[in-house]
């Protein structure tokens, strides 16, 4: 057993040393401050606005899945609220209920300004490609479709979901609104089919919250710490290998100099003066029409030459 947990320590160990070795880290900004607070506010807030209602739907409790006498599945059984202890709490939930829903009023309504004024609800609402590519999400979540498709900050399922918990909390108020003053609020009442719709669609709304809260935390669970640590600190940690981080960063990888080489002709140039060019033949060799008019005379010039010459060959005979 020893030997099982060393081999895997330095399995482990040799994991994290080739991610560091061959892997770089690159920190990419996702959630702005204001998003992070609205949601950490939103969380606990409507926690305690779905536990005081159970407190309140315990007193009428008679909605059911079924048809006729026939019951599939009641809403809640007495077992339910025995183990969550819950029952005979009526008035403790009103309060509780009334007190936390003007929170979650305000929060919902600066986070909706929020996203409004500051842009963000062009990563929020879905677009003509939303449905689609959400289907795709699902079958990739599945494991069914290899590849996920192309996403911004939020895949298309991500759209979907958020914009609809924007809506259902809308839904919520008004319902709720309507369930609490259904006589002064009686225009609202009437607006949403009467007192006992008003109820019926208040609860759905409640029992659709509990099923995006189960699914919310199983997503955040099977993306992992870095997704979840975004919602926290603002920004993901994403581990590239170097050379794809190096060109991002937009560093090319560096090249070895070559010499480079002219396509130019290369042109041999000649002595002017050659015992083997004559005088009339200087210019033509050299390129030129006209010798310079400062340039020395040939005759000259083998003037002087004869006569250094034979000072050389008295001297020898001497």
């Amino acid at each position: 057993m020893g030997t099982l947990i060393l081999c895997l320590f330095y399995l482990l160990l040799y994991d994290a040393i080739w991610k560091y070795v061959n892997f770089m880290k690159r920190i990419v900004n996702k959630h702005p401050l204001a998003i992070r607070w609205f949601h950490w506010i939103n969380f606990p807030v409507l926690s305690v606005m779905i536990w005081s209602g159970l407190l309140i739907y315990w007193a009428n409790d008679i909605y059911k899945l079924g048809w006729g006498d026939k019951t599939l599945l009641k809403f809640f059984p007495d077992s339910f609220y025995d183990t969550l202890h819950i029952d005979h709490k009526l008035s403790t939930g009103m309060a509780f209920h009334f007190f936390f829903m003007w929170w979650f009023f305000l929060n919902g309504f600066l986070y909706v300004s929020y996203t409004i004024f500051s842009g963000e609800w062009r990563y929020l609402l879905p677009d003509r490609r939303s449905f689609k590519e959400a289907w795709q999400v699902v079958l990739h979540d599945l494991h069914i479709r290899k590849t996920a498709p192309p996403q911004d900050k939020y895949n298309a399922a991500q759209r979907i979901a958020y914009t609809a918990i924007i809506i259902m909390g809308i839904g919520s108020l008004i319902t709720g609104l309507a369930v609490y003053k259904p006589v002064q609020l009686g225009w609202l009442c009437a607006l949403c089919g009467g007192y006992e719709a008003a109820r019926v669609e208040h609860f759905i709304l409640t029992i659709g919250y509990v099923l995006f809260f189960l699914v919310h935390v199983i997503q955040v669970i099977l993306a992992g710490w870095n997704n979840f640590q975004a919602m926290i600190t603002g920004f993901e940690i994403i581990r590239q290998p170097k050379s794809v981080a190096t060109s991002v960063a937009g560093v090319e990888p560096a090249v070895t100099a070559q010499p480079e080489q002219s396509d130019l002709p290369v042109t041999v140039i000649e002595p002017l003066y050659s015992e083997t060019h004559t005088e009339a033949e200087i210019p033509e060799v050299a390129g030129i029409k006209e010798l310079p008019e400062s340039q020395p005379d040939l005759k000259e010039l083998n003037s002087v030459e004869n006569n250094l010459s034979n000072d050389e060959n008295v001297k020898n005979e001497n």
